[in-house]
């Protein structure tokens, strides 16, 4: 990552920490236009650009202006009817005019600062600051990352790569050694000479001097031409040699339940969340795996197009997923090589009794072996009022509650409509404060 170090005087009347904090409000607004617009996206456009509006008044800077003793203020305005010494004015309600100025009907307005943002922006600004929690075991098995380190200087390579310090110095050195005139000595004699050109009426001892002065000055032009100022012999490049570096890997299991149970609603709610988790993740991270797993009274592992279209269903057994999770972790996943994700989306509904069964699973294997494990439970429009106490829900959220209690990397949310995703998606993934604070 390259690092640019801004030397330029701030300007008059602004201080480094009033464009600072500009900066910041700024780039809160078009954070937040950019969550709002994700939220009443479908699907199929989460990943492209937008517009983006800041407000008129978040665009001035604050700067310090002179006032008179005791920040009071006399002036006489032209044109006031209404108003004499010591009258307040009132503060104009809220909202009114819009954004412009209020004034005479042919004055002028300014409107809010519109701009468009790229599909690149666009991802970078909303996946800013999430992150996979606890990405900390490192390999260098497998298809290592190759990163250049510097061995040395050679006398071949790029012309990127060139040593220009050491070039001249080797430079400085050859010409040093095998006396090559200085250009400021063979300007000195030429100086020398015109000065004694010019002359009018040159005696002897200048005739003498012109003839030796002459003669020197070949000599130099000589000797620099057979001494080059760089010779090919003087140039040096930075060689740089690869080396295997250990890299994080991780696996990201998508468990969604696609039973009966699960209407249209609930399964759209469920692919929009793993969209959003499978941008994410491709975006930020190259070397995570997706593991895709989908659910009825039977489990199995599927592709990517499999699992956003297609269309089985049947009975709920929830605890299927999560043996097949664990079947995948021992045949491909070492959990010593590799961090191990998990998301679950599902509307809380299963057979009866097979939710202490998963409870089980958790506690007994897969939360040992998991860096992090999410939980999103799809729940009806009608319930979310109902449902807002976290100790009431169906018999499987009761059971993940239990987990989460004595699991801290199993976390759980409820998701009611479109709009509660992304919220919900952004907690989730939120860097952590210990980890900022540590990174």
């Amino acid at each position: 990552m390259s690092h640019f170090i801004d030397r330029r005087l701030n300007p008059k009347g602004r201080n480094l920490g009033n464009r600072r904090r500009f900066i910041g409000r700024v780039k809160q607004h078009v954070k937040e236009a950019v969550d709002a617009s994700v939220r009443r996206r479908a699907i199929a456009d989460i990943e492209g650009g937008d517009k983006v509006a800041v407000p008129r008044d978040s665009l001035l800077e604050p700067s310090f202006r002179h006032a008179s003793e005791g920040g009071k203020r006399e002036g006489v305005l032209p044109g006031n009817r209404a108003y004499r010494a010591g009258d307040e004015i009132p503060k104009p309600p809220a909202g009114a005019g819009g954004a412009g100025r209020q004034g005479a009907p042919d004055g002028e307005g300014e409107d809010d600062f519109v701009f468009a943002i790229s599909r690149d922006e666009f991802l970078d600004i909303f996946f800013e600051d999430l992150e996979l929690p606890d990405l900390v075991k490192r390999t260098l098995e497998g298809a290592a990352v190759q990163k250049n380190r510097r061995a040395g200087i050679s006398v071949t390579g790029s012309p990127s790569n060139l040593d220009l310090s050491r070039t001249m110095r080797n430079a400085l050195g050859r010409r040093i050694a095998l006396k090559r005139p200085r250009d400021a000595d063979v300007e000195a004699l030429r100086a020398r000479l015109f000065e004694l050109e010019m002359r009018h009426a040159p005696d002897e001892a200048d005739r003498a001097e012109r003839r030796r002065i002459e003669a020197e000055l070949a000599e130099a032009l000589r000797r620099q031409k057979r001494v080059p100022y760089l010779d090919p012999l003087d140039v040096r490049y930075r060689h740089f040699e690869p080396h295997p570096e250990p890299r994080a890997r991780a696996v990201m299991f998508c468990l969604m339940d696609v039973s009966a149970s699960m209407g249209a609603r609930e399964k759209d709610l469920a692919k929009r969340f793993f969209v959003l988790l499978h941008l994410f993740l491709t975006r930020r991270y190259d070397t995570v795996d997706l593991v895709f797993i989908r659910h009825t009274h039977q489990a199995s592992e599927v592709d990517e197009d499999t699992f956003f279209h297609a269309r089985e269903t049947g009975g709920t057994v929830v605890s299927t997923a999560l043996v097949e999770m664990l079947k995948v972790v021992e045949d491909r996943y070492p959990p010593s090589e590799w961090n191990i994700y998990a998301a679950q989306a599902s509307d809380g509904d299963n057979y009866q009794g097979d939710s202490l069964r998963c409870a089980e699973l958790l506690d007994g294997a897969i939360m040992k072996l998991c860096q992090y494990f999410a939980y999103v439970e799809i729940i009806g429009e009608a319930e979310a009022q109902i449902l807002r106490d976290q100790t009431r829900g169906t018999e499987l959220w009761m059971g993940y509650r239990g987990v989460a209690n004595r699991w801290p990397n199993f976390a759980m949310r409820r998701i009611a409509a479109p709009g509660e995703i992304y919220p919900v998606f952004r907690d989730l993934f939120s860097r952590r404060e210990k980890e900022a604070q540590d990174g």
